[in-house]
């Protein structure tokens, strides 16, 4: 008689199946840590250590750091579960700070948590999950999954403002198809409610919301210290090549920006593009910013490439909207075809690929924006 699947889609009992949860220390990877537990599941919990900033608090709106440990390995002890700390610090410096400077450096706009997910969180995690012989990784990602035939599928959240999907789309399909997210289907209302009725000391901790090596979003000053030599003056110019003004280093800028740029004009002034082998930002109009044709760089895919055939829809930004496109692949490459107007598309950038079928917005993958 074969046994009936488990709410994460395995054909074990429960306290049979062995879970490696991702605990942050915050309340959405805390809560999915207590429901494996309630459910009778064998849990693991893994937290990375990645970054000291020095200043944490039991308010820190970073993740990752010295007090979110703390409430992890506290959450941890409440549940009377298993848990480990793995110190990655070196590994999150060269993976991810590095390649988060090079890129402001080359006047793009990283996305260093799609980075993270990437080479530190879901590779090594993924990697220590199987040498403890975990039947499957769970995380606290508003993402949701559906398993069919031992297949799994990421789909965006039902809480569209706290889908995470856009930062998962470098996600292999060996990881998708052992990853688990159940918090896809809630409300985070409902995640804090469930953590209060667990008892969970982290119920009404604030969400995380700054880079964790990025305080208060001054990307800025993390560069200054890290290359102190990076800040260039150089000429801003228009799109005709006159020189408007001077700046004080291309990393003061993103394409799109109207503040700072500090030059009087008749209609208000935009980066447009920034040169960083002449050190130059380049201003225009809003309508300058308007694009309809990428080029984009490493894809990765999670479906056949005959998807591609018809219409799909992508997000250019965590925060923007689906836009209704054509694909062309080319190798590890691709061109993009918006059938839509958008405003402020930046190379460095990560554009993901949706379809929607009967269980919602399907990931597809998704590549990084690169300069055409």
């Amino acid at each position: 008689m074969s046994l009936k699947k488990n709410s994460l889609g395995i054909n074990k009992d429960p306290k049979d199946t062995t879970v490696v949860v991702a605990m942050s220390g915050g309340v959405d990877s805390s809560t999915v840590a207590g429901m494996m537990k309630k459910e009778g599941f064998n849990v693991i919990g893994i937290t990375l250590k990645l970054y000291d900033d020095g200043k944490e608090t039991a308010q820190s709106k970073q993740c990752c750091a010295g007090q979110d440990i703390m409430d992890a390995k506290r959450v941890a002890n409440k549940l009377k579960i298993k848990h480990k700390i793995l110190y990655y610090q070196n590994k999150f410096k060269e993976g991810v700070i590095d390649n988060f400077v090079d890129s402001y450096l080359k006047g793009e706009t990283p996305v260093p948590c799609i980075q993270c997910n990437k080479t530190v969180k879901f590779n090594d995690l993924f990697n220590e999950a199987k040498k403890l012989n975990a039947d499957t990784l769970v995380t606290g990602h508003y993402v949701k999954s559906v398993t069919d035939n031992n297949i799994t599928n990421m789909y965006r959240a039902i809480d569209e403002n706290r889908d995470q999907s856009y930062f998962l789309f470098n996600t292999t399909r060996e990881q998708l198809n052992f990853l688990r997210f159940p918090l896809g289907g809630m409300l985070k209302s409902e995640t804090r409610e469930i953590a209060k009725n667990l008892e969970l000391n982290v119920a009404d901790k604030p969400d995380s919301q700054d880079i964790c090596f990025v305080p208060n979003g001054d990307y800025v000053s993390v560069i200054s210290k890290l290359k102190p030599d990076s800040f260039k003056k150089g000429n801003i110019k228009d799109k005709n090549g006159k020189v408007l003004g001077v700046h004080d280093g291309i990393i003061n800028f993103t394409i799109g920006q109207r503040r700072g740029i500090k030059i009087a004009a008749e209609e208000p002034l935009y980066v447009v593009d920034i040169n960083p082998e002449l050190n130059e930002i380049i201003v225009g109009t809003r309508k300058d910013l308007i694009k309809r044709h990428i080029s984009l760089r490493d894809i990765n895919l999670l479906c056949e490439k005959k998807v591609f055939e018809n219409e799909i829809l992508v997000k250019i930004r965590s925060t923007g909207k689906l836009i209704k496109s054509k694909l062309i692949l080319e190798k590890n490459d691709a061109k993009l075809e918006l059938l839509e107007d958008e405003y402020g598309i930046s190379p460095g950038q990560a554009c993901v690929f949706y379809l929607k079928d009967k269980y919602g917005d399907k990931v597809l993958g998704g590549g990084w924006i690169s300069k055409n």
